[in-house]
């Protein structure tokens, strides 16, 4: 009779998660913006980032490509993160369909305190986005995170090794590489190293469908950057969720 009673406990249990999943709102795209704030992005450099995010995610043209897609409707997750260890979600997941949700998701952004300033582990930002796609309340054909950074991995398991893993599962990692006008004194080959640093995004951070790297000349582009970033993630997702309509 016990045995009976933990199948029947076992068949309830998977029948809720399996009716959660499925009662999950549809969007577009699940896209979590992964934001670095290590110690190389200084006071400055950190407001520049912050307001590009802000302008970026309540920008007409992005709005509009959202509008577009067969859902007409994406949800955000935004992170920032640091050394090991030192990941944050500074706004939990939130629907975005239209200019109303944009602003709401940019004004408490835009009120949200800095949340470390530590080492480079992009290897720890990967695995904790992966963590909030695994929790997120609603569904999509595409997972999507994007990394924007200024530098190399220096804290944490292996970045190629995280970047591995999540393409394993579908997910499709993005970069938008931010190059510093001067190198670091205390460490060159950080925000410098050999061959640029566009070149380690593309051979050791981004990998999955269609990923790509943009590259903002400095940090006063970023917010132009993260525009054309988002519409093409947009994009995307949107022209993934029509293809497999078509089949």
């Amino acid at each position: 009779m016990r045995v009976v009673r933990l199948l029947l406990a076992v068949l309830a249990a998977t029948f809720v998660l399996t009716t959660s999943a499925l009662a999950a709102d549809p969007v577009d795209l699940l896209l979590v913006l992964a934001s670095d704030v290590s110690r190389s992005v200084d006071a400055v450099k950190f407001k520049l980032q912050r307001d590009g995010y802000i302008a970026a995610i309540s920008s007409p043209r992005v709005i509009e490509a959202i509008r577009s897609g067969p859902h007409g409707r994406i949800a955000i997750c935004f992170v920032e993160w640091s050394g090991i260890g030192a990941q944050k979600v500074v706004i939990d997941w939130m629907a975005i369909d239209g200019a109303k949700a944009a602003q709401e998701f940019v004004s408490q952004l835009d009120e949200a305190q800095r949340s470390f300033a530590d080492r480079t582990s992009i290897s720890g930002g990967i695995d904790f986005a992966m963590a909030q796609l695994e929790r997120a309340p609603f569904r999509a054909a595409r997972r999507t995170i994007d990394v924007s950074g200024d530098g190399t991995n220096n804290s944490g398991r292996d970045v190629t090794a995280a970047r591995d893993d999540a393409v394993a599962q579908g997910v499709t990692i993005n970069g938008l590489v931010i190059l510093s006008e001067q190198p670091l004194s205390w460490n060159q080959d950080h925000t410098n190293p050999p061959g640029g640093l566009e070149a380690y995004y593309r051979n050791n951070v981004v990998g999955g469908p269609n990923s790509f790297v943009m590259v903002a000349e400095n940090f006063n582009a970023f917010g132009q950057a993260i525009i054309n970033k988002l519409i093409a993630e947009v994009a995307a997702a949107g022209s993934t969720r029509h293809a497999d309509a078509a089949r």
